[in-house]
């Protein structure tokens, strides 16, 4: 089956951004009016709604959300709040939920499945860490977080799978391109044997310490669709190159 899917650049701004941080997002938003590819900002929660009214082609998403639709759940948001805000998309299972508040696979299911059932498109983080990748435990991990954090009746047109090795990001460090070839073909075919050719049109983006110095070469890889990029996409001119690598790739 021929690929259809669009390639995509997603920014993750962490717990970055004030009201201030706004005049980025119109000034991409201008600069890539046009684009070829896909441009997604995920900003902290505080600017969803601001941020989805300047979008204009830029796609905004959130970095997390609960699995429940309402409740007694302080400090959390749902999935529809989200939509609510105008979000298309939500980051699911970064490493640094995983980590810090303990997410397990099975609770990054549920919200891929709320996030999906309110209309969103789940981007979905799975990696291993330094200790993993060196006891020759990669491929197993990814394994089993694809299985795992994924449901069964997840619509494959409204998912985006991120692979973060969690020791490569915000250190500066990348794994070889034969490595990121490695991973991304092995999420290809466990996709594929598990949703058949729809899994053609899910966008496999690499994170993990992309910067405008290592876009191109990184986009040139097999499988690579894109990017969920960290620190670099805060600001214009530190993004900017990247979009325009992946945008020279299509």
């Amino acid at each position: 089956m021929r690929r259809k899917m669009r390639k995509m650049v997603a920014g993750n701004w962490k717990m970055n951004g004030l009201q201030v941080s706004l005049e980025n997002i119109a000034e991409l938003a201008t600069a890539h009016d046009s684009a070829r590819v896909d441009i997604m900002i995920c900003p902290p929660a505080t600017l969803l709604s601001k941020a989805c009214e300047i979008a204009r082609s830029l796609k905004i998403g959130a970095q997390d959300c609960h699995s429940a639709e309402h409740g007694a759940h302080t400090g959390d948001i749902s999935a529809n709040m989200i939509a609510d805000c105008g979000a298309k998309a939500v980051i699911l299972g970064h490493s640094e939920r995983r980590a810090n508040h303990n997410e397990s696979d099975a609770i990054v299911r549920d919200k891929t499945s709320a996030a999906q059932s309110a209309g969103l498109t789940a981007v979905v983080c799975i990696g291993e860490t330094l200790e993993q990748r060196e006891a020759g435990e990669t491929i197993a991990v990814l394994e089993t977080q694809l299985k795992a954090s994924i449901p069964d009746k997840v619509d494959p047109s409204r998912m985006v799978v991120a692979y973060e090795p969690v020791w490569a990001i915000g250190t500066g460090k990348i794994p070889t391109l034969e490595q990121i070839t490695e991973a991304h073909q092995f999420c290809r075919r466990t996709l594929l044997k598990r949703f058949g050719s729809a899994a053609n049109n899910v966008p496999l983006l690499y994170g993990g310490s992309v910067k405008a110095s290592n876009a191109e070469e990184i986009f040139s890889l097999q499988n690579v669709d894109g990017a969920l990029v960290g620190g670099a996409s805060l600001a214009p001119v530190d993004f900017s190159p990247i979009i325009h690598a992946l945008e020279a790739t299509v």
